[in-house]
């Protein structure tokens, strides 16, 4: 077998065990007896052990051709592209989203101009839970946490003057998603733009919203289904845009550990795939346009081995579990935000020093595209000056660095391939754990996921209250510094009186019979769980019809979620 170490077999069996054990005993005591370590314990953040030193030893199960192989080929451990950046550099995307669409409109042009090559939207709570802006409990939210969309008319002019055909957009939502995708498409269509021209990503994981966000809005049944119906969709109407963003982002923001995020994230791509594959569907049709959201965290090492171990794990689970025949199902195509809970409201400029490092881990660990948080996110979204340094952040990395000139320059790190290894092997594990109680849709209803998620968030909390952990001017290194002096964003005060007019004027022009024709034709499809909704879906949305009347519609056959009170 082709090891990945040029040391000869004999040597790693041999003779390095006992002359790492020498060099414990002889030269590494003598030197912790006159320098103490700085901890008893020394830990991945997710509470892997950490050795003294790594060798040869450490990688002698680790068959070069089998688990790592080369750049864009099977298992895809070193890259999905074989030049990977020195041919496609990662997509720079920054999100943007607040009040109405054309304050978020200004936002992309104002992005754009300064060097971003990707578009990415946050949507507002109404939004997000399949409200309008004219909801009487909702409505104090519209525009402060994304934009607010009602129509495919405020689609129209969230998209004015971008060249859909163009650029790539992700679209940052889940459980209203079916009608942000026909939208996306509709206003594509309207302006004369195929749906195989548009590309792009909608997040649409409803299974994470149950164990970490909580903006999910029917039960997890038929929300999977309605996940299959946009992945068969997407197929058909929008070949290039990937329908499901398989997102272990929010896991991880919600006290997950690393492996944790790699093991709930795969477990969720395999439900959808697994329920259209039962549905008929040949999963070779769909997983090709299936990405992945993931978090990069502040322990450097950690994250770029998770991203590498979960390329590999998710080509095997492929290959061997869902029987795709497709080179391209194999691959996981990855998107990566830097970690939003490390922000710090406290000394807010480390925040940037921060972004960069888990920028760095990310493009290391072979991201497709890539999103680094603004400085002053702490306290509000992003201002101008804050986005425009998290995007020169990322020009920085690519362009002055050299770390995109060599494709997995970490390859063959002792360390790196161990903790690869041992991050894929324990996911793996979890994997297995969550298939034994009936697959992740039953492990989230008995309420085991939460609870694991929730143990790893106070088993993180007491170690920085403990100042096991140390966060720099948290809890260690604090000063007084002030940052009352930040040039922070505010919303306009009128965006949901605007937001809201703008919503009566389209429905007191649009045609009231087919938006009833529609809205009846969704409530009859939704009924019968062997049929697509999205054409129902797409014929309401070009009928002027809200998102808020389309959810209801759904909510009135499928019934609501209600949160789980089971920790």
């Amino acid at each position: 077998m082709a090891r990945i170490t040029n040391v000869s077999e004999p040597a790693v069996s041999q003779v390095l065990p006992a002359r790492e054990h020498a060099w414990q005993t002889e030269r590494l005591h003598k030197d912790h007896q006159r320098l103490p370590p700085r901890r008893s314990r020394f830990t991945t953040l997710s509470g892997a052990p950490i050795k003294d030193l790594y060798t040869p030893t450490d990688v002698a199960d680790i068959d070069y051709l089998a688990d790592l192989g080369f750049p864009g080929q099977y298992p895809f451990t070193r890259g999905v592209h074989a030049s990977m950046y020195r041919g496609r550099p990662w997509t720079i995307r920054q999100v943007a989203g607040f009040g109405q669409a054309e304050d978020t409109n200004r936002r992309y042009k104002y992005l754009l101009a300064h060097g971003e090559t990707g578009l990415s939207t946050d949507f507002d709570l109404p939004t997000l839970l399949g409200y309008d802006s004219d909801h009487p409990v909702y409505s104090r939210e519209v525009g402060k946490i994304g934009v607010a969309i009602d129509t495919v008319v405020d689609a129209h002019a969230l998209f004015a003057d971008i060249p859909l055909d163009e650029i790539s957009t992700s679209l940052t939502i889940n459980g209203s998603a079916a009608v942000l995708l026909a939208m996306y498409r509709v206003t594509g269509d309207e302006r004369g733009i195929s749906g195989d021209l548009l590309t792009g990503t909608i997040q649409n994981d409803i299974l994470k919203e149950y164990t970490a966000q909580n903006e999910f809005i029917f039960p997890p049944e038929p929300s999977v289904k309605l996940v299959v119906d946009t992945m068969e969709y997407a197929a058909k109407c929008m070949p290039r845009f990937n329908p499901v963003s398989i997102c272990g982002y929010h896991i991880r923001e919600a006290g997950a550990t690393a492996i944790e995020e790699l093991a709930l994230t795969l477990s969720a791509g395999i439900t959808y795939l697994e329920a259209a594959k039962k549905r008929g569907i040949d999963p070779d049709a769909l997983a090709p346009r299936v990405s992945f959201f993931f978090d990069v965290h502040s322990d450097f090492f950690e994250e770029i081995a998770k991203l590498r171990a979960a390329r590999r794990l998710w080509a095997h689970l492929m290959r061997e579990r869902l029987g795709c025949r497709d080179p391209r199902s194999w691959l996981m195509r990855a998107h990566a935000q830097t970690a939003g809970v490390s922000l710090t409201a406290q000394q807010p400029l480390n925040n940037i020093v921060r972004t960069t490092i888990e920028a760095l881990s990310g493009v290391l660990g072979g991201v497709q595209s890539l999103h680094t948080n603004s400085f002053d996110e702490a306290y509000a979204i992003p201002s101008e000056q804050a986005i425009k340094i998290a995007v020169r952040t990322q020009q920085i990395l690519l362009h002055e660095t050299g770390v995109g000139d060599v494709v997995d320059p970490l390859a063959g790190s002792y360390y790196i391939e161990r903790l690869t290894k041992d991050i894929e092997e324990q996911a793996k594990a979890l994997i297995e754990q969550i298939d034994a109680m009936g697959g992740l849709v039953a492990a989230i209803g008995s309420g085991y996921v939460n609870q694991l998620i929730a143990d790893s968030a106070w088993e993180q909390q007491t170690q920085v209250e403990a100042n096991d952990r140390v966060i720099v001017g948290v809890n260690d290194f604090v000063d007084d510094e002030n940052p009352s002096g930040m040039d922070l964003f505010e919303l306009d005060p009128l965006t949901a009186e605007r937001q809201i007019r703008r919503l009566k004027e389209v429905k007191s022009s649009r045609e009231q019979r087919r938006v009833g024709e529609a809205l009846r034709a969704i409530e009859s499809t939704a009924c019968d769980p062997r049929k697509n909704l999205m054409p129902e879906i797409e014929e309401a949305v070009r009928a002027r019809c809200t998102v808020g009347e389309v959810c209801g519609v759904l909510r009135e056959v499928w019934g609501e979620q209600r949160p789980s009170t089971r920790f």
